[in-house]
């Protein structure tokens, strides 16, 4: 198992530059998403593999409906 993690931050747009959400792997093979928001206690969900795929595809599918692409 790879040791890494992925951090994204909001945008200056939104003043949620300072946000982070956080994507990687736990010990018992889901994929763990931290959200932390200055103004609040961390955020946190666990998504199996399967679920994490339907995100993936749910999160595609509405940036191309941002883009105009169908």
């Amino acid at each position: 198992m790879a040791n890494y993690k992925t951090v994204f931050l909001g945008t200056e747009k939104s003043n949620t530059y300072s946000n982070e959400l956080q994507c990687y792997q736990n010990t018992m093979g889901e994929i763990f998403i931290n959200i932390t928001d200055t103004s609040i206690q961390k955020q946190f969900i666990c998504l199996d593999i399967s679920t994490a795929i339907k995100l993936s595809k749910t999160l595609r599918t509405h940036i191309n409906l941002i883009k105009g692409v169908q």
